[in-house]
């Protein structure tokens, strides 16, 4: 295929999978459950960092977590008592535990005591000149887990520095990023340009993206990110992660 055919076949499918049908079967319907800032931020970002295995399992699971919290995180991470927490024992999504849950608690707490929004952490690393948010996502993590924690659960939060494709927090920041235009994505943080995005990268996407040849590294990696990237830019400078929907659809829907 030419890049011209790839591009009206990528523009297609984006227009036939970006859609409110598409919410009620993935995990981005869970932080669709709120209206509030804070409380999509955080109901996003517990859904996003379980989107593994089983799309109905997780959102099953992240739907356990929210009633857990009394389906008002925000109130929840900002007033909870250590007893509150203990209410939290006994959840589990693969290996994501109670005891990470309650980290990520904590630590949310922690953030939103000195920040309005997570927005603002991540912005804390971008840089002028950056081609994308690879610092910046090195950079939240770090804030994160500032405060005591368990090492266990630092592996529930990509590090890109460290060659992750860091697939579910790209996801994550795409909910957050991109324009409310189709009526999935949020548009709610409009201080990190869509042009330096990621496209959530795994198995599938990966897949379908090789098979355009979209992309030749065959590690699901930081740099093959950093190729598809670049591939999708050709196509949508401003705006290249729209196509995960593209992409993935691809792989999931046909």
């Amino acid at each position: 295929m030419t890049d011209a055919e790839i591009k009206q076949l990528l523009d297609e499918k984006y227009e036939e999978y970006c859609s409110v049908d598409f919410i009620e079967s993935d995990p981005i319907s869970i932080p669709h459950l709120f209206e509030e800032k804070q409380d999509i931020e955080i109901s996003g970002l517990i859904a996003a960092t379980i989107a593994w295995g089983q799309r109905p399992t997780i959102i099953k699971n992240a739907n356990k977590a929210m009633r857990l919290m009394g389906n008002e995180p925000f109130r929840f991470v900002m007033e909870h008592s250590e007893n509150d927490l203990r209410n939290l024992d006994g959840f589990v999504h693969r290996t994501f535990n109670a005891e990470d849950l309650k980290h990520f608690i904590r630590s949310l707490n922690s953030i939103y005591y000195k920040h309005d929004s997570l927005e603002d952490v991540f912005l804390l690393g971008i840089e002028e000149g950056d081609s994308n948010l690879m610092n910046s996502i090195h950079q939240f993590k770090k804030e994160f887990f500032a405060i005591s924690h368990e090492k266990r659960t630092q592996k529930h939060v990509a590090d890109p520095m460290k060659g992750s494709s860091a697939k579910r927090i790209n996801m994550y920041l795409r909910w957050m990023c991109r324009p409310n235009d189709k009526g999935v994505d949020f548009g709610l943080w409009n201080r990190i340009p869509t042009s330096i995005l990621s496209c959530p990268l795994d198995v599938h996407s990966g897949r379908n993206a090789r098979q355009l040849g979209l992309l030749n590294r065959t590690q699901n990696d930081w740099k093959s990110v950093e190729e598809l990237d670049a591939s999708l830019r050709k196509f949508d400078a401003e705006d290249p992660v729209k196509y995960d929907y593209a992409l993935f659809g691809l792989g999931v829907f046909t």
